[in-house]
């Protein structure tokens, strides 16, 4: 078995997306998710106002990375909800430019870039991207992200080998052990598999992710696996 740095971790990090409510973001961290998702995109049954991500995140304790979701939107749009709710991470889940990733990060927000394996922007693009990691899904369904829809996750195998790789759609507690098998993701993101309705989050089917999750440590016996989401780092809630 080999050995792991100070800072690597034994199995892939949980991320749960489209929070709503600070109660369940709160469960959803004691179940041991490691980061949530805001996702702020009016077309999304789960969009947030600035009010209601504040309160999410206010709700957190630092060890838990508060991800905030956009799509296409612009600079300014983006760092008014880092700032105002406190956001340590942002997700570019639409079509923006490398520029955009490279101006974020220099106000010091870390940027996790959505690509597509049958979409744009496309895998081969991620050495475009100065970002912290890359989702990786296919592309679908009617709404950005995973839609629910299951595909072959071993297409972002590859991939995650040369870069930092967050697995996204279709993944469920019963299948995420498969997709992790398959792609050797840093993380795991998941929304609709683990609620009752938009977002409205199961603690127990979150819980039982997150064991599913666990349970994979073995698979990583010859790979070191570094962390991507971190505490927040961006705040200001005036």
């Amino acid at each position: 078995m080999s050995s792991h740095t100070i800072d690597s971790i034994p199995f892939p990090q949980v991320k749960i997306c489209g929070l709503t409510r600070p109660d369940e973001a709160i469960r959803c961290m004691q179940a041991g998710a490691d980061a949530i998702g805001l996702v702020f995109f009016e077309k999304s049954p789960r969009n947030v106002s600035i009010n209601q991500a504040w309160e999410v995140v206010d709700a957190l304790s630092q060890k838990v990375a508060a991800v905030g979701v956009f799509v296409n939107e612009d600079f300014d749009f983006i760092m008014l909800r880092v700032r105002r709710c406190g956001l340590s991470m942002v997700q570019l889940h639409g079509r923006e430019s490398p520029e955009m990733v490279s101006r974020l990060k220099a106000e010091g927000v870390h940027v996790i870039k959505g690509l597509f394996v049958d979409g744009e922007p496309g895998l081969e693009e991620a050495q475009n991207y100065a970002a912290d990691g890359f989702l990786v899904e296919c592309s679908k369904g009617p709404l950005p992200g995973g839609n629910a829809i299951t595909w072959d996750w071993s297409a972002a195998g590859n991939f995650g080998c040369r870069y930092p790789l967050v697995l996204a759609g279709g993944l469920s507690p019963d299948n995420v052990a498969q997709a992790i098998a398959a792609a050797l993701p840093a993380a795991v993101d998941l929304s609709s598999s683990v609620e009752t309705s938009p977002g409205r989050k199961d603690t127990a089917l979150v819980a039982r992710l997150i064991t599913a999750v666990q349970h994979t440590s073995e698979l990583f016996e010859e790979k070191v696996i570094q962390p991507i989401f971190s505490i927040p780092q961006v705040t200001d809630h005036a």
